[in-house]
Order: C-alpha cells, then structure tokens, then sequence
C-alpha cells in the first residue's frame, strides 16, 4: 500500500493529499457553477447550463420529499453544494494517481528510517486520491451537518425540537441523546467506507497489471454509480435531518 504524506502541526497530523484534493474538488465545484450561470439564457441555453438546471430541480424534488413545499427554497442552496462537491470528491481518485517513490528519511512527510525498513529500503508516496476516501474529512462533513441541524433546530423550532428529545416518554431521553449522536457517526462511516473501499479495490487490480485492464474500466465505470448514490444518500439523509428538527409535528401531519 502507498503511505501518505502526513505533517504535524502542533501535534495535529495533517494528510496533504487531504487537503490538496479538498482544495481542488472546492474549485472545481465553484467553477461548474459559475461557468453554468455566466450566460443564462432562457432560449438558448448553453449544455452546462441545461445539465444545473437538471440538478437543481433533481435537488429540489429530493429536498421537497423530506418537508413541507414552502420550506424548501432556503436549502436549496446547501442541497445542491452538498450533492455536487461530494460526488466531485467521490470521483476524484478515479481517473489517475500521482506517486513519488523516496529512498531517504524526511521526518517532515512522516517518511523515518523505521518505515523505510519497513518497506523494503524505500516508500511510495500517494499525492493525489479521493478526499471522501479519508475519515477525518467525512466526519468533518457529518460535524458540520450535525451543528447546523442543531442550530436550525433551536432556531426554527425551539419548543417542539427540545420536546421531540422527551417523546413519547421522558425516560426516552437516553435514547435520544445515543440517536443524535448516532447520525452524524453513519454519515461519516458510510460516506468513507464505500469510497475508500472502491479505491483499495482499484489499487488491488493494478497490481495485476495488464490482466487487470478490463476489470479495472469495469470497477471504475460502477465507482461512478457508487459515488453518485453516496453523495445523493448523504444530501438526502441532511435534509431528513434538517426536517425533523424544524418541522413541527402539524406541519408534519400536514406533510403526509
């Protein structure tokens, strides 16, 4: 298996690979939309255009199946970064690989004579992989989920959020509590374990080589489905969130 270039800074490791596919899934889902709504025109639209258009009324329809029709609008915007950057990140280790092979300790990316050892005398070095592949920027996606449906939840819907900890009995309290806690826990691990598994996959059929060819046009071709279903369960299971903690129990039923 490659290592990873890992810094540490004032005893936090950091992942560059991390943190320079983050920075160019960010971009890149910053530039597709802004090169989409550049030139909008009701006539002749252009084909990016047309393809945001199809993912904003996909977004929208999956926002207004989780809560009232009027609540919508306002998350419109989160639905659509979140579906968009995550599918990005998911597919950003897919089409190649960057790999630097080292024969010399750098303690800097964490490379020490005891791995150099370890590894036969030298080290790959992987710069480049999908960001949704690591943990820690799945659980931080799950975090800032987890903060903002808290948030909107004492803001939106103060009485009835703080009630629903308590129903239908006061002693569910405990209960409630493991279950919040719960959510943001299956966003992270669910999100990281399909991605990072589908790239050690991938990494296992390069080592057969040219054998490996078909299989790996195959296993790459379902990593597109794999990475479109994630990022769609990860939107889908926010705005149900989201939902739930500013929805009162009429609107609801009325909902329904």
């Amino acid at each position: 298996m490659h290592l990873f270039p890992v810094i540490t800074i004032g005893g936090v490791e950091i992942d560059l690979s991390s943190i320079i596919a983050i920075t160019v899934s960010a971009i890149i889902t910053l530039v597709l939309a802004m090169v989409a709504v550049r030139r909008l025109s009701v006539d002749n639209p252009s084909k990016i255009q047309n393809f945001l258009e199809w993912v904003a009324e996909f977004v929208h329809n999956t926002i207004a199946s989780t809560m009232p029709m009027n609540r919508v609008k306002p998350f419109m915007s989160l639905g659509m970064t979140l579906i968009m950057f995550i599918f990005i990140s998911n597919l950003l280790g897919l089409p190649f690989g960057i790999v630097t092979e080292t024969h010399h300790v750098n303690e800097t990316f964490g490379i020490t004579q005891e791995v150099l050892d370890e590894h036969g005398g030298h080290a790959e070095i992987a710069w480049w992989k999908s960001p949704t592949a690591d943990l820690s920027v799945t659980a931080g996606l799950a975090l800032i989920v987890f903060v903002l449906v808290n948030l909107l939840g004492l803001k939106m819907n103060t009485k009835g959020y703080l009630k629903s900890y308590f129903q239908p009995f006061w002693f569910f309290f405990p209960l409630k509590l493991i279950e919040e806690i719960a959510k943001p826990l299956t966003l992270a691990l669910r999100l990281y374990a399909n991605i990072f598994a589908g790239e050690v996959l991938i990494a296992t059929i390069l080592m057969l080589g040219v054998v490996g060819t078909p299989f790996l046009i195959a296993w790459q071709g379902f990593s597109l489905f794999v990475g479109a279903i994630q990022a769609f369960l990860f939107t889908i299971l926010t705005m149900v969130y989201i939902s739930h903690a500013i929805v009162s129990h009429d609107e609801e039923h009325e909902h329904h």
